[in-house]
């Protein structure tokens, strides 16, 4: 069983003992203290919530609002719902904040609470380790009977959230009409399969075939959208009736696709491709974090912009993206960051973006990949056990590569002239990620287990 309790949220298995896992009692006395942070901070007594439709979300949800009713707090319930669309919600609500019950990309077992500020976005590390502070010494008072919240249900904001899509100027609805697609989608069972659906529709997309689009929490493969977890849409699509596939995890806020002989196009190219569309509309700089692909640096310096990278984390890129003020950001993942239409990862955005950037194009989803910069990476971890010390592992890297240019501002990056590899402890499981990137995949994997050779050496010594 396993309980992590970070400046980003709370985060555990479902089941086992109180404080090493994620219990209700631990669920009563984090939502406890996010909703007395909110009311301290904001002076609101609003906090919006949604779900994504994990077997244990409803129990979650059921808990967050009891707890947020009996402190004086009125719920606005979205039920079953995406991360950007409560975020979206949030701002919409005028709430002085927001809760997104889902581990996003983590297996069945794991669910979490996602806080959110008044804007909609992610909370500060320094708000997260106040509320982390008034979470352990239970500094919270709940209201008397006649001063408790009300809980109201909406179930209309993600249809909002794909209104506020269409209206977007870079969203061509014609020109995505016309190209007359035909796409296979795979929504891992979650509230993918009610937003998706959905917005290929009013995008006028007429030809949608549904794989896992049943909103019932049974994950039907690991929900992660990467390539070995994807083998089902990838034959489907092989069979060669399809001109792309689109994927999303659990909560709708990671994106990849699949090009039309079945390949992946590669969820590091995501943000990568829609960039160059906005790019080619809007100039203007971009922003991604150390573990994303090069490729979005080329594309943006082509388009005379200027590219930044940031720790990893979504509130760290929107920190940077508001710094330079860039008009498009994300994460490598699959995570698209539109400011447009808010500062959050968005994969439905994304999609719309995709679709115009590739019905415009003109070409098949091949060709398209094939015209951006390549790069390959190599994604790998490493468990960490209680004997682990990541602090020592992170040093011994450092001083092994000292002649090197290194990054520290994240874990460690090191910059090679043709290749680099990023190494840091996650913050949602109990792993060291290890990612490299080089011209080839034979490099890029190469390179990878040439570090993880050299951690297993530091660890045994």
């Amino acid at each position: 069983m396993t309980l992590i309790k970070s400046i980003s949220g709370i985060r555990g298995t479902i089941g086992g003992k109180v404080g090493e896992s994620l219990t209700p009692l631990d669920i009563v006395r984090f939502a406890s203290a996010f909703g007395t942070w909110v009311k301290s901070k904001t002076g609101k007594n609003k906090i919006v919530i949604g779900r994504d439709a994990r077997i244990s979300g409803k129990m979650l949800s059921d808990l967050v609002s009891a707890s947020l009713v009996g402190l004086g707090i009125d719920v606005v319930d979205l039920g079953l719902s995406t991360t950007p669309t409560v975020e979206l919600a949030v701002e919409d609500e005028q709430a002085g904040g927001g809760i997104i019950l889902t581990a996003s990309h983590n297996p069945i077992q794991w669910n979490a609470l996602k806080l959110l500020n008044d804007k909609g976005e992610f909370i500060s590390g320094n708000d997260g380790l106040e509320v982390l502070q008034i979470a352990e010494n239970e500094s919270f008072t709940f209201a008397e009977v006649l001063k408790l919240g009300k809980i109201t249900t909406d179930n209309t904001y993600i249809e909002k959230h794909i209104q506020k899509i269409l209206d977007l100027p870079l969203v061509n609805i014609e020109t995505i009409k016309k190209a007359n697609f035909n796409i296979a989608i795979d929504c891992v069972n979650s509230s993918g399969g009610i937003a998706l659906p959905l917005l290929l529709e009013k995008l006028g997309v007429r030809n949608i075939t549904k794989i896992y689009c049943e909103p019932d929490g049974h994950f039907p493969h690991n929900p992660e959208p990467l390539p070995e977890n994807l083998t089902h849409i990838s034959n489907e699509i092989a069979k060669g009736k399809y001109d792309l596939g689109i994927v999303v995890d659990p909560d709708v806020d990671r994106l990849c696709f699949v090009c039309e002989d079945g390949s992946m196009f590669g969820e590091e190219y995501t943000l990568v491709a829609v960039a160059q569309y906005v790019l080619k509309n809007k100039k203007g700089n971009t922003v991604s974090n150390l573990s994303s692909t090069r490729a979005l640096r080329d594309v943006t310096e082509k388009a005379g912009g200027i590219y930044a990278a940031s720790a990893v984390g979504e509130v760290n890129v929107v920190a940077k993206m508001r710094e330079i003020d860039a008009v498009i950001g994300g994460e490598g993942n699959g995570g698209i960051i539109y400011p447009e239409l808010h500062y959050g990862r968005d994969a439905l955005v994304g999609i719309a973006l995709f679709l115009t950037h590739l019905a415009e194009y003109g070409k098949s989803i091949s060709m398209l990949r094939a015209s951006l910069p390549n790069y390959h990476i190599s994604k790998n971890k490493i468990e960490l056990t209680p004997d682990i010390d990541v602090k020592q592992v992170l040093e011994g890297i450092k001083l092994k590569y000292k002649n090197e240019k290194i990054n520290t501002i994240d874990g460690v990056k090191i910059d090679f002239e043709k290749e680099w590899v990023h190494l840091r402890a996650s913050n949602t499981e109990p792993i060291i990620r290890i990612y490299a990137e080089s011209e080839t995949q034979a490099t890029a994997d190469f390179l990878a287990n040439k570090i993880i050779e050299d951690i297993k050496e530091i660890i045994h010594s």
